[in-house]
């Protein structure tokens, strides 16, 4: 679904990224991990042209979008949930959801505002609340429902849980766990090895702007030695 080859990506002057290749199927669920600092959220905005690339390629579903804005690269079919969550903080639950209602792709069974607020039913005592009075949980479970809203192809959690208290997290990772039963290809950046380990098909540990390690979770957790050097856990 998405190939990233050898994409190079500079802040100014400064380099970000060297070189970075990875790929993700459709179905899977990987994660990008590493230390602060290493570039996983500055891949992100590369795929979504954030941040554009210097040289390299990006294909989505084998289309080339490294050339194009980042409007048409979600158009696309790739929903994002960014760090900080970014909702509108002026715009009430309901509304959060109405703005980026849609369904390009003609997906078969789109996504609605009652089938979120059936994954977040929390959502459904606040739904005329604005988006600055929420609890940092509230506007997480808003941020990933506004992206399913999109009806995305490809979802793209960056820090899914970060902050969060145990009982959200808890009700983040199973609704990650409920859309990869469903078949949705997903992308996520988080720190919670168990949760991550447990959901997700394959990892690619990031240091400096390069991939330095890739393999899946039983590959993983039977490395503690990637554990210790290159996560600091």
């Amino acid at each position: 679904m998405l190939k990233i080859s050898n994409i190079c990506t500079f802040y100014g002057v400064s380099q970000a990224l060297f070189d970075l290749s990875f790929t993700i199927n459709h179905g899977e669920v990987v994660t990008l991990l590493g230390k602060n600092g290493m570039g996983k959220t500055t891949t992100v905005h590369s795929i979504m042209g954030i941040t554009p690339i210097s040289s390299g390629e990006i294909l989505f579903e084998n289309q080339k979008i490294d050339h194009l804005p980042s409007y048409r690269i979600s158009r696309s079919g790739i929903g994002i949930v960014p760090e900080g969550r970014q909702i509108f903080p002026n715009l009430s639950v309901i509304e959060n959801l109405v703005a980026t209602s849609a369904n390009r792709n003609a997906h078969p069974n789109p996504w609605t505002i009652e089938s979120v607020l059936a994954i977040f039913p929390l959502l459904k005592t606040r739904l005329n609340n604005m988006g600055n009075l929420l609890s940092g949980g509230e506007q997480q479970m808003l941020a990933i429902s506004r992206a399913l809203m999109t009806n995305p192809k490809l979802l793209i959690l960056d820090e899914a849980t970060e902050g969060l208290a145990p009982l959200v997290r808890d009700e983040i990772w199973a609704c990650i766990e409920k859309l990869k039963n469903e078949g949705i290809t997903i992308l996520i950046i988080d720190k919670n090895i168990k949760d991550l380990t447990r959901i997700a098909d394959k990892h690619f540990i990031i240091e400096k702007g390069h991939v330095t390690w890739h393999g899946t979770s039983k590959e993983f957790l039977s490395q503690t030695s990637v554990l210790e050097e290159k996560l600091g856990i």
